[in-house]
Formats: structure tokens, sequence, C-alpha cells
């Protein structure tokens, strides 16, 4: 007997069922779940995510100040191409059109981010009435479309003027009074703000390995005081939102390095669970426990880092929200090591998106949200970055038909449904990004958006997947 597909058996048994006149609701050959079975709860926030550098270029207007990523994108050799950030997506200028592509999608929020040097041109001192200006201007154009603004109001862009960076302990006293001032300008049109974004990103990145600005690569002890300064600015900068914001919500946005059992069976997710808390030791667990793990403090010893009175306090700060990132997980099982975990190697073919970095695991997403909910209880969550880069083609029609990016929200998507349908937490998403954008060390080369940006005209075309999220907010549900 020949072989035969299941599709092609799905079609000669309905074939067959019609001319018998009987109907065949028991085979389900890739028909879709009912919307119910999608759906997100009512109220959950959708939105889209940018960062300052990344999309606003006018980086000499509005009386701007340079901040280290425009010193390390202008050293020769840091950054793919020789790109930097200088011109971007040119949002400074044309935030109005932006603002119509989040409209256009039916989105409710958008996660903007200041630069901080547009405020402060010198990190401190007499602030910029342009730059702040300029913020207004955006935050009232997302008002008038219906559109809730949420802030982080750090993404890595510190003001290159500051003496020592996050070497220094009187940056996270600086971020703290830069902080106070935006919140108490800005409270009137914003209700929800992030202190940073990706602790690790602007420290163990810019000060461990050198790939991120200022691009240097400290010893551990001094990698170790960079992480404590950055997590007393959160924490700081928290106080600053309270004391003159009392009714906006505060949070940070994290990417907690994330951990996923091999098996769902009591034994590897209650390691998934002691892996989080463990490696997450220097940031997110030190920040909502309020201490630095003995575990983590015997295993840096001498290297440990210089904790002076009242800090632990200041950085356990109590948060309304727990912003999640999520990219990429680990998978561990459990094992009889002190830890109690192992972390499994990814095999060399393992799948991953344009970025090497972004493995394709998409029960991460469940299992950030869980495993933070099993350990520390947050009063809510938001998925505050989640996306893929890919290698995207106009093609002749002018069309971008990234099915590969849909394929990889979709997915993570399912499983957030998943989480939200066992009553945790989570209270919305930001997808990464509403454009391409400067991704960093790697310059242009990589595109995050769901619109493609042509950065010789900076003409912005929907891509599929902008198509697609706008039917995934319009049914909420997983489409």
């Amino acid at each position: 007997m020949n072989d035969i597909t299941r599709r092609q058996f799905g079609i000669a048994a309905a074939a067959t069922a019609a001319l018998a006149g009987v109907s065949l609701p028991e085979l389900s050959f890739g028909q879709a779940s009912p919307a119910s079975d999608r759906g997100f709860p009512p109220g959950f926030v959708w939105g889209c995510a940018t960062a300052a550098y990344q999309i606003e270029g006018g980086v000499h207007d509005g009386g701007r100040g340079p901040s280290i990523w425009d010193t390390f994108s202008h050293t020769p050799g840091k950054i793919h191409n020789g790109d930097t950030g200088d011109v971007a997506d040119d949002s400074y200028h044309l935030y109005k059109e932006d603002v119509r592509l989040l409209k256009n999608l039916g989105v409710a929020a958008y996660r903007l981010s200041i630069a901080w040097p547009r405020i402060f041109p010198q990190g401190t001192g007499q602030p910029n009435a342009a730059g702040l200006d300029y913020y207004k201007r955006v935050l009232d154009e997302l008002l008038a479309n219906n559109i809730t603004p949420y802030v982080t109001l750090f993404h890595w862009d510190l003001p290159q003027a500051l003496p020592g960076g996050w070497q220094s302990r009187a940056t996270a006293q600086a971020f703290a009074d830069y902080a106070a001032y935006v919140v108490r300008q800005l409270s009137g049109r914003v209700q929800h703000f992030m202190t940073t974004n990706e602790f690790s990103s602007f420290t163990d990145l810019g000060y461990q390995k050198g790939q991120f600005a200022p691009g240097l690569q400290l010893p551990a002890a001094q990698v170790n005081q960079v992480r404590h300064h950055a997590i007393l600015a959160h924490g700081l900068g928290v106080q600053a939102v309270r004391a003159n914001a009392p009714n906006a919500q505060v949070g940070l946005a994290e990417n907690a390095t994330a951990f996923v059992p091999v098996i769902e069976d009591e034994p590897n997710i209650e390691a998934a669970r002691r892996a989080t808390r463990i490696e997450n030791a220097p940031f997110l667990t030190a920040v909502l426990e309020g201490k630095y793990l003995d575990g983590y403090l015997d295993r840096e010893g001498a290297n440990a880092p210089r904790v002076e009175p009242g800090d632990m306090k200041a950085i356990a700060s109590p948060l309304d929200f727990v912003g999640l990132n999520a990219y990429a997980p680990y998978y561990v099982r459990a094992d009889d090591s002190p830890g109690g975990y192992a972390i499994v190697p990814r095999q060399a073919s393992y799948p991953h998106m344009a970025s090497p970095w972004i493995a394709v695991a998409p029960e991460l997403m469940y299992w950030t949200v869980r495993n933070a909910c099993d350990l520390w209880h947050p009063r809510a969550i938001y998925i505050t970055e989640n996306g893929c880069s890919a290698d995207d083609v106009v093609t002749a029609k002018g069309a971008i038909e990234d099915t590969d990016r849909v394929m990889y929200l979709r997915n993570h998507l399912t499983h957030l449904r998943r989480a939200a349908a066992e009553g945790l937490p989570v209270k919305g998403y930001f997808v990464w990004s509403l454009l391409d954008n400067f991704e960093w060390a790697d310059g242009y080369s990589k595109r995050f958006g769901i619109h493609y940006v042509d950065f010789k005209t900076e003409k912005r075309t929907p891509k599929l997947s902008a198509e697609w999220y706008r039917h995934v907010i319009a049914a909420n549900a997983v489409v």
C-alpha cells in the first residue's frame, strides 16, 4: 500500500463522510481551537516597546548632551559596520508617524524610555527645558490617541559627563535626582514608570565583557560594585517615584536569567525555581528579597560588593509590578549538586533565530512568569520585552513576509496564555520592537521590528508580524 499523509487521509475521510451525509465532528485535523481556549483576560494590556538611543536619533538636537553610547558607537571597531545611533529611526522628528503606527495596531500602551542626557546634559545640575518639552510632546501625542505611556527612566544611555559612570556610587544618587525631576514633571501624563532596563546588559556587558558601552573589562570586585550601584540606583529611583508621584505605579524591566525544567515533574520544577533564585542573585533576587544570598557572597568572597547601611532597604523598596524581558532560557534538571540543579547544555543543532543568542524555546514565557510568582509573589507581572531578530527581505511588491517572527511570537504568546489561564498575575505584553532600530553592538545588521525601516529614507513599512499582532490585539487572543 502506498504511503498516505495525514492531510490526504483527512481530505479523503471528509469527502467520504460528505457523500454519506455524515458529519465528522470528531475529526479535527488542523482545526483551530475556539477563541475562548486562546484568549487573555479582559483588560489585558497589549503594547510595543522601544528605547531612546535605539530610535530617536537627533543626538545634537534640543540641547541633548552626549551619552556613553555616543562615545562607544563612535569608537572604531566597537559597533558592526561602524554604525551609530546619531540618526537611528529619526523618531525625534518622526514621533507622530510612530504614534500613528501604534494606533493602527490598536495597542493600548507604549513602552518608551527617556534619554537621561536630554534632560540633564551633564548628568546633574541644570535641567534642559527643551529635552523635557520634547517628551511632553511625545506623551501628549500618545494620550491624544488613547495610548497609555509606560516610561522607562534608564535604558542604558548614561550621560557621558558623569565621572566614573556606574563605577561611582554617586551615579546612583544622580539617577535618583534625575528620576525625581522627570517624574515630578511628567506625572500628570504618566502613571506607569520603570526605573531601569536589564541590569546585566549595562553592568556585565558594559563593565565586565566590554561588548557594550563603556566597553570596559574590569576585575570581579569592581564588576560586583558596579552591579551594586545599579540596583541601588533602582531602589533610590523607586523612592523618587513614590515621593513625586504617589499615585503612579512603579516597577522595573529585567532580563532575569530564565530557567525551564527539562521535564515538568516536581524535582525538575523545583530545580528551575532554585536556579532562578541562585543565578539571579546579584540582581532580581536581591531586589525582591532585599538581601544578597549567602551563597553568592561566599562564592564572591573578597570580591563581594561593599554594602553601606540602608542600601538593601532602598534596593528592596516595594514594587507595584515586575517587568520581565523574555527572549531565551536555559533548560535545567535536578541533580545532587549543592545547588540542586544542573544547566543542560544546548546542542549545536539547537534552533535559534537570526541572532544566535535567541534560542527558540517558547515555554520560557510560562516558566519566566511561574518561577517569579512561586519565588517572590509579585503583585503584577508585565512581559516588558519579547521579540526576535529575523533576516527580513522586502519582496518585489514591497511586502515583508516575516513568517519566522510570527512563528516565534505566536508560540511565545501561547505559553503566556497558559500562565494567564492558570491565574498568574500577568497583566500585559510589550512586543520588542515597534521598529527596526539601532541594535546596540550589532548596529543595523539585526532587525527586531514589526515595522521595517529603510534607514536611508526612514520609511516605515508594516511587516506581516504587524498585521498578525493587530489581529491578536483585536481578538485579545492568540491567532
